[in-house]
């Protein structure tokens, strides 16, 4: 055990550059979701344009979102370490924050060109999640978002379950943790099969993106519930109301838009 040492979370590095894993990775995951989007939307009639002039804004600001949203939670540390806000390169992005900007942007962007946010999110959503699955493992490079330890009885049984180098590098100062990156990001890849299954189903508009935000948020809640780092708000976790949050608010949606007969477009129509 001694001898184990972790991955190095520097990709490349390039006299004063310097390339980190972190965000080569998340980098990746976002160009992946967005090249299928917009295959997607193309065959839904989109103009190929659509979603990379969205993505233009979405990324930034998802983003700056991400990290003033993580900031604020960690304010303690950051108003005495202010240098150091800036430093999303070695973690500390939250994911709700992320998903509150893009959906924000989305909206506006919507508006402004005269399109269906529905129909927009709709066509995003295996996409969204798909980033999410890929970018966990962002989190792994930087050895965060990893639950408590695992009791010494059991740690052979990991050891026989998963591949040696998460093992390895889930080794962290003499104790082995959890490695609740990979479960969320399993269940984010599973969810993201489930919704490229559900694009052969005519669901009414605005469902494939609703469906999204339940699977991902029953997830999150269990998955954020075994992790160390929680970001909090008194003696809650935060990820978990949210995720609460989401999924009353996602099924509230879903009947009141059928129930008012706002959801009479199907996804797979033009």
């Amino acid at each position: 055990m001694e001898n184990i040492k972790p991955l190095d979370p520097v990709f490349l590095e390039l006299g004063p550059l310097t390339i980190q894993w972190y965000g080569l990775i998340i980098g990746l995951g976002t160009m992946l979701a967005l090249f299928i989007a917009i295959k997607e939307s193309e065959r839904r009639g989109m103009h190929k344009d659509t979603f990379m002039d969205l993505m233009l804004f979405a990324v930034p600001i998802a983003i700056i979102s991400a990290r003033i949203y993580y900031v604020i939670f960690k304010w303690d540390y950051y108003s005495q370490n202010p240098s150091q806000i800036i430093a999303i390169w070695e973690g500390g992005i939250a994911i709700h924050g992320a998903l509150i900007g893009s959906v924000v942007t989305a909206l506006v962007f919507a508006k402004v060109k005269g399109l269906s946010f529905w129909k927009i999110a709709d066509i995003a959503a295996p996409s969204i999640i798909l980033g999410q699955a890929i970018g966990r493992w962002g989190n792994f490079m930087n050895q965060e978002a990893h639950g408590g330890p695992i009791a010494e009885e059991h740690i052979q049984t990991f050891y026989n379950v998963l591949p040696d180098f998460i093992m390895d590098q889930m080794f962290i100062k003499g104790t082995y943790y959890h490695p609740t990156f990979l479960y969320e990001s399993l269940w984010s890849l599973v969810g993201f099969v489930i919704l490229l299954l559900l694009r052969k189903v005519n669901l009414r508009r605005g469902e494939m993106f609703l469906t999204y935000v339940i699977w991902y948020s029953v997830g999150r809640f269990f998955v954020e519930g075994l992790r160390t780092d929680s970001l909090m708000l008194g003696d809650l976790r935060m990820a978990q109301v949210i995720s609460i949050v989401l999924i009353v608010g996602a099924l509230v949606l879903l009947v009141f838009r059928r129930v008012k007969g706002y959801s009479k477009e199907r996804y797979l129509d033009q």
